[in-house]
């Protein structure tokens, strides 16, 4: 037996990317506590910095100078991240209701997902209107705004916005900065812009001392940007040709393109039917401890939180001071000592952009107008604290700093992990799980060609093979490569399955084998649920139930299948069928390898790596069926040995060359530039060997692309041979099914007398 380190036992749980919880994150990563797993349920791989937002509308800033990269935070900090939405909390059995995903438990839960701006009275506002928030939404219709306005100068525009708080002055300001300057780039008048503000109060900027109130109301005016004070809009309708009337109780009635709401905040509906304790707008009533004023084990913060003994406005800067006290009150809670109590500051020193690269700096009754250099400190402020997530400490930097705490949380397992059947996963478990996944699979009950599987209790599944077919059989098993494990169930199935799609054949049930990390009893159920759940999503679309299986516990995730495939004789694909004059088509972009490698040095952005899984998540099985329609002689999944490496052995196998189109091979986001750097998978260089048979690499080693064509990928595509003939109708069907990708990479020619492939360097 081998001593291990301590069993995980208590499951945390974040909803939300905040500024809180991204100082949580960040803090937990420097300060771990043993026995303690993190996971972050999100709807995005980034978050906003609040204070950035308005300069990054008004064009000064990046998306990514603005936005935190949770992929890479919760990587630093060894957390799960899910990417998903959150519908509804139950609470009496301590789980998470997803939209997408089972339902996730939790021991202690932080809430911190901001707010949205209240629409819900305005008939129209929820269909017509833009809403601030959720901050991804608003800018998806900005983004396209300043797209339409670039491509259509001369077009007269006017935008409404509802709203005239901080967030709504500031974003008028913006985007009449961004939008103007297009404009003057264009050589057109600024005067084809409009833009309407709309506001209850007689006041602009409510909340704010009335010396920010004038000298706003100033700016405004002299901006020229429309003012509709003591204005209650009423009602939003739909024109002509994507315009939309803006109505107001006083009768007024303005016409736009676009209506940005930006009015106060409100919660969504499933916190309301939560049963938290909550004020009179939802929002968690919290204690001085953070805690929720109904469940301990419950915390919240930022704008989702009312502090019980003291309220303040639903402001960022809050967020961000409440995210030290949470980190240390979620440990002290879980150790089980006394909690530290917070009090927010009264006052606070509020810079509000212009719009124009100057600022307004306001603190109580203390207020100094529009310049220049506040704008800077404002900057230099905002870009300091984005720097603490952009720059992570190196994990030597932290152990010097912050060593191993001699507090853990208790367990009653044994820290010695037995080896051999010793260390299957509990008999117990495994029912519950089993049974559970039974549910989840109702294929399995209509096949009559199952003789026994997960519903007996006998030593081996049992299946009957049909007389004239083939049995085709693959496996494949590898460790985690994301730190989710029921989206790493479905890609693993994706991996798995592919073998048996490439071979032309149909998928009929398989066998799994999974390594679950070391835990608590009802964590190790959770991951294995998790984890199987994801499988059985993938295998139910591909109508080839799960069995059967194996488990067994270890330091780490690991899982696989044993897929069993059926196909007619004459259907079979085989890496040997490969003729001169066909065309190689391949199904995804490459560079997956290489991606993850990236992000276990810290170097992957979330983006690069939301597209690799989007990638991975796509099923081949519809592909195989598009190629073997349009007369695919010969296929392959690319997978471990990289593009070049599965090709050479169908050159091998068919007795052919190929010439290759290196500048045709699609390539994944941010692959090229993680190549650039240097970073590669361990299986690169292993995979170079294949170089030898390319008769030309000395001529085209330079290439961007070239270092791609040996990067090891998880769940990449099919490459196949068809008619050239074929080629078009193919990649549009291929297209239609989703397979954004896929193109024509090659041409197959006679056989060479020497190195069979040439790479074709040509734009």
């Amino acid at each position: 037996m081998q001593q291990f380190s301590q069993p995980i036992v208590k499951d945390v749980v974040l909803i939300g990317g905040g500024h809180s919880h991204a100082i949580v994150l960040r803090m937990f990563g420097m300060q771990p506590l043993p026995g303690v797993r993190l996971t972050l349920i999100t709807p995005s791989s980034d978050t906003p910095y609040s204070g950035m937002l308005p300069g990054h509308i008004a064009g000064f800033y990046s998306h990514e100078e603005c936005h935190i990269d949770l992929r890479k935070l919760a990587n630093f900090a060894q957390a799960q991240l899910y990417i998903d939405e959150v519908v509804g909390l139950d609470l009496k059995n301590h789980k998470i209701i997803c939209a997408n995903r089972p339902n996730v438990h939790f021991d202690v839960l932080s809430v911190d997902i901001g707010s949205t701006p209240a629409t819900i009275s305005i008939p129209g506002a929820a269909e017509y209107a833009i809403a601030a928030k959720p901050v991804p939404k608003l800018l998806k219709h900005w983004y396209q705004l300043l797209e339409r306005v670039a491509h259509n100068t001369q077009e007269q525009l006017s935008i409404g916005i509802v709203g005239g708080g901080a967030g709504g002055v500031e974003l008028a300001l913006s985007m009449q900065t961004h939008l103007h300057e297009i404009l003057r780039q264009n050589q057109q008048s600024t005067t084809n812009l409009a833009i309407h503000l709309f506001q209850r109060d007689q006041k602009l900027l409510p909340r704010y001392h009335q010396s920010v109130q004038h000298l706003i109301k100033q700016i405004l005016t002299k901006r020229s940007i429309n003012l509709h004070l003591s204005e209650s809009v009423c009602k939003i309708v739909p024109k002509y040709q994507e315009r939309l009337e803006i109505k107001c109780e006083s009768g007024l009635i303005i016409e736009c393109q676009k209506i940005f709401w930006v009015t106060q905040a409100s919660t969504p509906q499933w916190l309301k039917t939560a049963g938290l304790a909550t004020d009179e707008q939802g929002f968690i009533l919290v204690k001085d401890t953070l805690q929720s004023q109904s469940h301990p084990e419950i915390f919240a913060a930022g704008d989702i939180a009312t502090m019980v003994n003291h309220p303040r406005p639903k402001a960022g800067v809050f967020a961000v001071r409440q995210g030290k006290p949470l980190f240390e009150n979620l440990q002290r809670f879980l150790l089980g000592k006394s909690l530290k109590l917070y009090r927010p500051q009264q006052q606070y020193l509020s810079l509000i952009g212009t719009g124009d690269k100057k600022a307004i700096a306001t603190r109580g009754s203390f207020t100094l107008p529009p310049h220049q250099l506040l704008w800077r400190w404002k900057d230099w402020i905002d870009r300091r604290f984005m720097e603490k997530f952009d720059n992570l400490p190196q994990m030597r930097d932290i152990r010097e700093k912050f060593p191993t705490p001699d507090s853990r949380l208790p367990t009653p397992d044994s820290p010695f992990r037995c080896a051999g059947c010793g260390s299957k996963v509990g008999g117990t478990i495994l029912e519950r799980v089993l049974s559970r996944i039974q549910q989840e699979q109702p294929i399995a009950k209509d096949r009559e060609d199952i003789i026994i599987g997960l519903d007996a209790p006998d030593d081996a599944a049992v299946i009957e093979i049909p007389k004239g077919q083939l049995l085709v059989q693959t496996i494949d098993y590898f460790r985690t490569l994301i730190n989710d494990p029921y989206i790493f169930g479905q890609i693993s199935a994706n991996h798995c399955l592919s073998d048996i799609f490439a071979m032309g054949a149909t998928p009929t049930s398989v066998l799994a084998i999974a390594t679950i990390p070391y835990a608590a009893p009802a964590k190790v159920e959770e991951t294995l649920y998790q984890l199987l759940s994801g499988a059985v999503k993938v295998l139910n679309q591909a109508q080839a139930p799960l069995i059967g299986g194996h488990t067994t516990e270890g330091t780490e995730l690991a899982f696989g299948l044993a897929c069993n495939g059926l196909a007619y004789p004459d259907k079979l694909l085989r890496k040997s069928g490969m003729q001169p004059g066909q065309v190689l088509i391949l199904t995804k972009a490459v560079g997956t390898g290489i991606l993850f490698a990236a992000q276990m040095r810290g170097l992957a952005k979330g983006h690069w790596l939301d597209h690799a899984v989007e990638s991975m998540l796509l099923s081949n099985q519809a592909a195989a069926t598009c190629l073997l329609q349009h007369g695919a002689t010969a296929c392959t999944d690319v997978t471990g040995f990289g593009l070049l490496g599965h090709l050479i052995e169908m050159v091998q196998a068919s007795h052919v060359a190929v010439e290759l189109q290196l500048a045709a091979i699609p390539i994944l986001p941010g692959a090229t530039e993680t190549g650039q750097k240097g970073i590669f998978s361990s299986l690169q260089p292993e995979n170079l060997e294949a170089s030898l048979t390319i008769q030309n690499r000395l001529q085209v080693e330079s290439h961007p692309n070239y270092p791609l064509l040996f990067d090891p990928q998880t769940a990449g595509g099919l490459l196949a041979s068809i008619p050239e003939a074929q080629a078009t109708p193919c990649l549009a069907t291929l297209q239609a099914l989703g397979y954004q990708y896929t193109c024509v990479i090659g041409r197959i020619t006679p056989p060479a007398m020497t190195q069979p492939i040439t790479l074709i360097d040509k734009d």
